[in-house]
């Protein structure tokens, strides 16, 4: 049984020396901090984007709704009568 870890098509192996990698590079002391500052990113950045979310839905339920261009060719509006007359 080959139990494979299928993050970023990585094994198991794969995946611990990676791990021993990132804990010679950083040390122990550093990857904690690491990994708060990358949470604290994380959260801003969810909370940036629901912001601007919700922004976008504010800005939509304030605008009116479009009047509906009318379908009818031989209706014409007040503007081209006016310059019909004048002409």
């Amino acid at each position: 049984m080959n139990t494979n870890l299928a993050v970023l098509g990585l094994s198991g192996g794969e995946l611990v020396l990676v791990m021993v990698v990132i804990l010679v590079l950083f040390g122990a002391k550093r990857i904690p901090e690491f990994a708060k500052g990358l949470g604290k990113g994380i959260n801003e950045f969810k909370k940036a984007s629901r912001e601007v979310t919700d922004e976008i839905q504010r800005a939509g339920e304030e605008l009116p709704p479009a009047p509906a261009p009318s379908t009818n060719p031989n209706t014409q509006t007040t503007a081209q009568t006016s310059s019909a007359h004048k002409a």
